[in-house]
Order: structure tokens, then C-alpha cells, then sequence
């Protein structure tokens, strides 16, 4: 409804009706009005009237929408389903074209502002959660592993000559693969365990540069290894959105080193479904050719997603959730440390990792190892998700590299142990529940250890020590 509808409205209704009518649409029309001038994440969140006002406005735009369209091409936005239409607010023609994803298309200005504002404001809320000097940002529908694999594949047009990847030890799959199907050979540099804590071996590190040359290695993390031997670094940023200090030792990383990209997740981060990474950094010129490498247009549902999030949330919305989940990071050490230590066992320190926790199983341990890897299944058919187990000795191959200890990230933790994360969108509930659960299993196997250790019978010499007089 433009003025001149509304002019004509007041025809037909009364014009005060009309004018009142007309204010509650300016006031819609005022919050998309400064998100296109401003480009940044609203303060407060949006209703669901004015989001769903804006898309439609968005997808009035493609040319799959113009009432006398009449597409003969072979793309031209069309879906058999109106269900499928509708999930997507219309807007079927994706983002970005063959040459580069952050391209504009020409019969889908809708879909493209789309892409362009989402990218905005995502990079506004790189910066408020703690990145502040990053330049630049796109969301790419790819989860962070082939996310992870354009960064290298850029690289590479880079730097040819290189073969290497230095790469501190993480048990990820996704994040190892990331580099093998970029063509590239990971070194895997082992950390050192400091305490209870696995550390990155900065002197391994240095130790492979002066092996390997420094013009043939790509190195992930220690940003200023990386200025001081011009070595491109890519850092994982998976679910480091939501850690203010991750977020801190980024920023840190890229003033006193070199940072090329950095790489997070949507669905760790902002809570949407699976499918979508953003790929940020400090240089214009080289996200720009990591946008370029991506082959093809692309699909618009995670940038639509996070966009629709965001809006609702606003940033004070998020910044709340993010400092809900940093508390409950707080409670849930409590209440692990205090179940572990009935259990005979304790939380390990681990100061430096401000969303994960892990709780020690040695007394589980010294039942069977099978009580250690039963522990996970139980937790699993009781409906606590995301709780890890980590038992000792599994082995582990991928993509022909063979992890020993694989998921401690190291050949050799000293303990099997229970991992559980406090991350964004975490409840008070979500941990209540989870103590209880495992504090039955826990019990219950205990329970179970000591009925067989009695059917047993006692050890052989004191058996016989009873049969003497």
C-alpha cells in the first residue's frame, strides 16, 4: 500500500481509520527503512509482521514474482510446490551468479539485497561480539568444513608452490578433510598437555617451518608465526562466536600477527539449521577472491535464516543469549564438579576453553573400559544429547592418517573422560536434566561393576588363605 492507495482507501472506509492505518505501516516501513541505510543489526528485534513484510517486499523484486513475467531460460524460478515457495518466501532464485557469490543478479534484485544485507549485518555482529578491525564478511551455504576447504583452495591459486598445512591437533573430521580435499598434506603437530589442559607445541611448530621452508606451508592458527614467516593463516572460529574471549584472541591475533580468514558456523552460532559457515577478514582483496572461487550461484537459505534470527533477536537479543550461555557455563562447572566428586572423580582444569567442560572417568575406567564407552550409549538412550565420551586407546583413520587417542585430541590423555559444552541457547533445565541422568547412569553402573566383582567370588589367594585352620 503506497499514499496513493491509502488516498483512495478513505473512499471507502473513514479517513481517520485510514491515517491510522497508514501510521502503523510507516512504522514498519521506518525499521526496514534503517536497515538499508545503516546496514546493521537492529538494537531491538522486529516483529514477525515486519519480517515477513520485508521479504515480501524482497521477493516482489525477483522476476519469478513480476505478475507479467515470462521466462523461456532455464533457470527461471520455478517450483512445482507451493509448499516449497512458501518455506522460502519466494525467493527461488538463490544468491550470487557463476563468477562469484556475492555477485548482484539481474532478474533477482530482491534475492540480492537479500544476500547483501545479511552479509551487513553479520559483519556488524562480528564486530560487536568482539572483532572489531574485521573488514569484511559473506555467508556461504556451506557448513564449515567445505567452508574451511574454499579458504585453502584460494590459497592455493596463491601460493602453488605449497603442499603443507601445519595443523595443531584437533580430533575433528570435517576439519582434517577440509585440507586433504583442498589438495594440501596436513602436518599434525601434537599438543602438550599442560596440567589437565592440551596446549598448542609452538616449538614443534617453529621446529616444521625450518624443516618444511616457510613458502610451502600453510599454517592454521598462531598468528604471529605466521607474520613473522609471511605464512597464510587460516583460523577454525567453528562456535568461537559465541566465547567473547575466542572472539578477543582473534582480534589479538590479527593486530600482533596475521590472520587471513577466519571461519565460523551459523548453526553453533546463531542457532538456524545446519548448512551454513561465514567466512571472514581483515583484507578486502582476498575475501573477495574466496567469494569469487566458489563455483555457481548458491542457495539463499542459510543467509535467509540468519537474517530472519537476527532480526528477531536484534543485538541486544543476542548479546543477552550470549551472556545467558556464558553464566550457565558457570553452573554447569558447578554442578559437574559436584557430581564428579561423588563419583570419586573431578572436573579437570581447563582454563582456557570457555564453553567445553569435562569431567574425569578413572574409577569408571578401572571396572572395564566397556563401563566407559556404555556410559555414552546410556546417556544417549536417555535423551541426553551432546555429551561425549572419550574412552582411552581408540584409534582412528582418516583420509589415510591414522589418529591414536583419537577425540582427546592427543596419542595419549591421561584419563577417559566425559565432555559436556555450555553453549548459546543452553537452559538452566538442559543441565538440571543432564545431572540427573548421569548421575542414575553413573550409579547404575557402579551398581552393575560391584554385582559381577561379587558373583566373582574373591581373588584365588584368598580363597585359599580361608582353608587354612
Amino acid at each position: 500500500m503506497n499514499n496513493e492507495n491509502f488516498n483512495l482507501s478513505e473512499k471507502l472506509v473513514s479517513s481517520s481509520y485510514v491515517r491510522q492505518g497508514l501510521q502503523a505501516r510507516r512504522g514498519h516501513e521506518q525499521l526496514i527503512r534503517v536497515l538499508l541505510q545503516q546496514g546493521k543489526c537492529p538494537e531491538e528485534g522486529w516483529s514477525e509482521s515486519t519480517i515477513e513484510l520485508f521479504l515480501n517486499e524482497l521477493a516482489v523484486m525477483d522476476s519469478n514474482n513480476f505478475l507479467g513475467n515470462c521466462g523461456v531460460g532455464e533457470r527461471e524460478g520455478r517450483v512445482a510446490s507451493g509448499l516449497v515457495a512458501r518455506r522460502h518466501y519466494r525467493l527461488i532464485h538463490g544468491i550470487g551468479r557463476s563468477g562469484d557469490i556475492a555477485a548482484v543478479q539481474p532478474k533477482a534484485a530482491g534475492s540480492s539485497l537479500l544476500n547483501k544485507i545479511t552479509n551487513s549485518v553479520v559483519l556488524d555482529v562480528l564486530k560487536f561480539t568482539g572483532v572489531r578491525s574485521v573488514s569484511t564478511c559473506f555467508v556461504v551455504p556451506m557448513a564449515t568444513g567445505m567452508s574451511l576447504t574454499l579458504c585453502f583452495l584460494t590459497l592455493r591459486h596463491r601460493r602453488p608452490g605449497a603442499r603443507y598445512i601445519l595443523w595443531p591437533r584437533i580430533d575433528q573430521k570435517s576439519c582434517f578433510k577440509s585440507m586433504v580435499t583442498a589438495g594440501f598434506e596436513p602436518v599434525v603437530i601434537e599438543n602438550v598437555l599442560e596440567g589437565d589442559e592440551l596446549r598448542t607445541n609452538m616449538e614443534e611448530v617453529e621446529r616444521k617451518i625450518e624443516e618444511l621452508g616457510a613458502e610451502n606451508i600453510l599454517l592454521e592458527e598462531l598468528a604471529v608465526l605466521c607474520a613473522k614467516h609471511d605464512i597464510p593463516h587460516i583460523v577454525n572460529n567453528a562456535y568461537g562466536m559465541q566465547s567473547s574471549k575466542c572472539m578477543h584472541l582473534i582480534q589479538q591475533g590479527a593486530r600482533v600477527g596475521r590472520i587471513d580468514a577466519f571461519v565460523q558456523s551459523l548453526d553453533k552460532n546463531f542457532m538456524v539449521p545446519v548448512g551454513g559457515a561465514i567466512i571472514a577478514g581483515f583484507d578486502e582483496n582476498f575475501i573477495k577472491e574466496i567469494s569469487k572461487m566458489y563455483p555457481g550461484r548458491a542457495s539463499a537459505s542459510p543467509s535467509l535464516d540468519v537474517l530472519i534470527t537476527l532480526l528477531t533477536l536484534g543485538a541486544n537479543g543476542y548479546k543477552k543469549l550470549l551472556a545467558e550461555r556464558k553464566e550457565l557455563y558457570g553452573h554447569l562447572a558447578q554442578e559437574l564438579s559436584a557430581l564428579a566428586e561423588r563419583h570419586g572423580e573431578r572436573l579437570l582444569h581447563t582454563p582456557h576453553n570457555p564453553i567445553s567442560l569435562a569431567m574425569s572417568l578413572n574409577h569408571l575406567q578401572t571396572h572395564s573400559t566397556a563401563a566407559v564407552t556404555q556410559l555414552g550409549s546410556m546417556l544417549f538412550t536417555r535423551q541426553v544429547s551432546g555429551a561425549r565420551v572419550v574412552p582411552l586407546g581408540v584409534e582412528q583413520t582418516v583420509s589415510g592418517h591414522t589418529f591414536r587417542g583419537f577425540m582427546s585430541h592427543t596419542d595419549a590423555y591421561p584419563c577417559p573422560y566425559l565432555n559436556a559444552a555450555s553453549a548459546i541457547g543452553i537452559t538452566k533445565d538442559d543441565i538440571t536434566l543432564c545431572i540427573k541422568r548421569l548421575d542414575k547412569c553413573l550409579k547404575s553402573l557402579s551398581k552393575e561393576a560391584s554385582a559381577e566383582k561379587s558373583e566373582s567370588g574373591p581373588p584365588a589367594e584368598d580363597v585359599e588363605d580361608q582353608t587354612v585352620p
